[in-house]
């Protein structure tokens, strides 16, 4: 009885070992100090995280622990939901004309449903609906299954995507589709910076490391989509989403935020 016990002890101990060598490798996928923002902003070959073998990653009862919001200073989310709400009234105000022609256009189009409502996974893991106009025939969902997914990981693109309609490939490339997210984002559901909100069935697919993007408000534009967006591998994605989760502050959300017209009108990686 007593060898037994002594096994049991032995064995809660390296389990224990386990689960924090998990949580550090967490961290130090997350919290890469040698990278800096001009480092960043060049391209996902400048990130040098340590993702570790995946068996470390897969310790049990670890996922939660990446779902707990982020920690970050009193007056930085306030200056943050302060821009968040000017910035999505002003953006609401001055494209007007744009949200209300595409909607047009797409209300008179053979579907006639001009948005597409969408449950996405924002901070803490909860759940929320992301609008965007349509941009795919009405029954793409139905029809994934004959089209080839040029991604790796949990995610599907493919860039000549035959579900995606004449008028939807415009509203893409100069991502006019994703206009109506301003709405969320004047709702609090997201930011206009943050890593790019996933859909649950991406989320379901996740390694452990990956669920730390989800410590963060959701946004509109993100380092990914100031550096080529589609045109970057699902690791390297989820690599600079840790970086923002780590680095984030006023002065990057500027600097993302002020690189995304350009990005947007060079319509890279935009399909």
């Amino acid at each position: 009885m007593k060898m037994d016990a002594t096994q049991d002890n032995l064995l809660d101990q390296q389990n224990a070992q386990q689960s924090a060598v998990g949580v550090e490798t967490v961290v130090e996928v997350a919290a890469d100090t040698t990278v800096s923002l001009g480092d960043a902003v060049s391209g996902p070959s400048s990130l040098h995280y340590d993702t570790k073998p995946a068996a470390v990653h897969a310790q049990a009862g670890l996922t939660p622990a990446f779902l707990t919001p982020a920690a970050t200073s009193r007056w930085y989310d306030i200056l943050k939901r302060s821009i968040d709400i000017a910035g999505s009234l002003l953006l609401i105000f001055l494209l007007a004309p744009v949200l209300f022609v595409s909607w047009v256009i797409l209300a008179l189009s053979p579907s006639g449903q001009p948005l597409f409502r969408q449950t996405r996974v924002g901070r803490g893991g909860k759940e929320f609906d992301m609008y965007k106009f349509r941009s795919m025939v009405p029954n793409a969902g139905e029809l994934q299954h004959l089209v080839e997914n040029e991604q790796e990981g949990p995610i599907f693109k493919n860039k000549s995507d035959p579900r995606i309609t004449a008028f939807g490939r415009f509203l893409r490339s100069t991502s006019i589709d994703e206009m109506p997210q301003l709405f969320n984002v004047l709702w609090g559901d997201m930011s206009l910076v943050g890593p790019r909100p996933p859909v649950p069935q991406e989320v379901a697919e996740y390694e452990p490391w990956q669920h730390y993007r989800l410590a963060v408000t959701p946004g509109l534009t993100c380092l990914w989509q100031v550096s080529g967006r589609s045109e970057i591998g699902f690791d390297d994605w989820m690599r600079m989403d840790l970086w923002y989760v780590n680095y984030r502050n006023i002065y990057v959300d500027l600097v993302f935020l002020l690189r995304t017209p350009w990005c947007v009108l060079r319509c890279r990686g935009a399909y």
